[in-house]
């Protein structure tokens, strides 16, 4: 039986994954934004989920979560950083505000879950982080500029994280998933205050795709939920893991581009250095 610490359990696959966690019989430590979302949760299996209130932007709420979550289970096993939510607007038209907040919920508040638990992991040299970046932390999309960022940033905090720990018998895993039927679209998403027209075009298709796909996105939460069940009962869990068909295609293409520009340009890169000998 492992004791888990899952962010976000309110709703989408958060909600999803708490419920594939308990139908096996292990224990949660969730955390949601009210008490309404936490009754539900914890009615789902009383005494093996115990909710906690949990606002990503207070980091001494964001510890003290942690450290009650440590005490209530016993020890925590695996951590999930599950909540977040998107931001989308063209680069210019973010204020500095809402950047800001998009990486303290996205950013800041995530790692912050991770230096509190971290603590109790390195003791028993053992546990498993696992981080819900995106397929928008590899492969970017106009429109959703500020998004991937965040997105980008967890992902490399995730990659020298597992570097850092893995002597400590602590794995790391950024699940990347593509679009799945949940409230990203509805709740989950903010769009900026400012709008400039002239980005009437390109970088608004990713507001009006997402409205039409609302709903109808291929990702099951369920199922998605399964396969990070699957990475953290694995001896030798990935690193990354890429969930969905949208996600394994615009990934690919964001590498074959990579590729296509590094072979093209091969010939600058390597004129840079000093001459032989000299």
């Amino acid at each position: 039986m492992k004791r888990w610490l899952i962010t976000g359990v309110g709703s989408g696959l958060g909600a999803a994954l708490a419920k594939a966690v308990l139908a096996r019989g292990d224990t949660i430590a969730g955390t949601a934004r009210n008490g309404p979302a936490l009754a539900d949760f914890e009615g789902l299996a009383p005494g093996r989920a115990f909710g906690f209130e949990l606002d990503l932007r207070d980091e001494q709420n964001i510890s003290e979560v942690a450290n009650a979550a440590e005490v209530k289970l016993g020890g925590l096993d695996v951590l999930v950083n599950n909540a977040g939510y998107g931001l989308v607007c063209a680069i210019e038209e973010a204020s500095a505000a809402e950047v800001f907040d998009q990486f303290q919920v996205n950013v800041f508040g995530q790692l912050a879950m991770i230096r509190a638990v971290l603590p109790f992991m390195r003791a028993r040299r053992a546990g498993h982080i696992v981080n819900v970046t995106s397929v928008s932390g590899l492969a970017t999309w106009a429109g959703t500029g500020i998004y991937c960022a965040s997105k980008f940033a967890f992902e490399a905090i995730g990659q020298c994280l597992a570097q850092e720990v893995a002597e400590f018998g602590i794995n790391v895993t950024n699940v990347e998933p593509g679009g799945m039927r949940t409230d990203y679209a509805g709740r989950s998403l903010v769009l900026s205050q400012n709008t400039i027209a002239d980005y009437d075009g390109t970088a608004r298709q990713a507001k009006l795709i997402l409205a039409d796909h609302a709903g109808k996105e291929s990702g099951d939460p369920a199922r998605v939920a399964d396969a990070i069940l699957k990475i953290v009962d694995s001896n030798e869990p990935p690193l990354h893991l890429l969930l969905g068909a949208d996600a394994l295609h615009y990934t690919e293409r964001q590498f074959d581009s990579i590729r296509e520009q590094i072979e093209k340009w091969k010939a600058v890169t390597l004129s840079t250095a000093f001459p032989e000998n000299s």
